[in-house]
């Protein structure tokens, strides 16, 4: 099934940042990677235990990949039967608690794209470009809190008309994906029914949340082969590059 989406059908896309408009899926598959494998290995030297590495092909993209990195933090751990503390929001990423995990991981995310750089996928840029020449509008809907950093590093962020990210779900008390309540805001922000809004991403949980949120159109797009995985959680239209909706 081709997707058409054309201002007769759609006012407005919504798209998801890591792996679906920028390069930093990767980053933070691999910040996710080497925080946990840490903590695995320190607590399974500790209890004199095995070690049992976190698998970014299957733990990755199971419980982390999309969800706000508390969420994410808590579900993996939780695979393994490992119960920690919650700890606050701000803890010290030195801290062994699900938000000092969390805040590890996202002090490595901020030094590898301080380091990396950021590239947008030209095949997105291209779609958004051509939809906004349309009157299409556009949205940025991320867990990230990195989202709007990302977004300049790559020089995208005058490509959008409205971002709900990780910062503002966290203001405004909206549970992260899988649920749909961070694309319903930024549908309600542009004005626009769910019905007439596409949602496009690459995670599971986010195509859970564009299901979710019976919205008119959603797209994934399977950057990690993962295309069937894709079809069974909800997505309308699988495509492995964005340019195939530019025609």
């Amino acid at each position: 099934m081709q997707a058409a989406i054309t201002a007769e059908r759609f006012d407005a896309v919504l798209f998801d940042l890591d792996g679906v408009l920028t390069d930093t899926a990767r980053i933070h598959a691999g910040c996710w990677k080497r925080m946990f494998d840490t903590f695995l290995r320190e607590r399974a030297e500790a209890a004199g235990g095995d070690f049992r590495a976190f698998e970014i092909g299957t733990d990755y993209r199971l419980y982390v990949d999309g969800k706000p990195r508390f969420d994410g933090v808590r579900d993996f751990l939780a695979s393994r039967a490992i119960v920690l503390p919650e700890g606050a929001p701000d803890a010290t990423p030195g801290e062994e608690s699900v938000c000092g995990l969390g805040n590890r991981k996202n002090e490595m995310v901020n030094a590898a794209i301080a380091e990396q750089g950021v590239d947008a996928y030209p095949g997105s840029v291209a779609l958004v470009r051509r939809l906004r020449d349309e009157g299409i509008k556009t949205a940025v809907v991320s867990s990230s809190t990195n989202c709007e950093m990302v977004l300049v590093a790559a020089k995208i962020a005058d490509l959008f008309d409205a971002r709900i990210d990780g910062e503002v779900a966290a203001r405004l008390g909206l549970p992260g994906k899988p649920a749909p309540d961070t694309f319903l805001e930024a549908a309600r922000r542009l004005g626009v029914e769910p019905g007439r809004a596409v949602v496009v991403e690459d995670a599971i949980s986010g195509v859970e949340s564009g299901r979710a949120g019976r919205f008119g159109l959603v797209v994934g797009v399977a950057r990690k082969d993962d295309a069937e995985a894709l079809r069974k959680s909800g997505a309308d239209v699988v495509v492995y590059d964005l340019a195939e909706l530019v025609a």
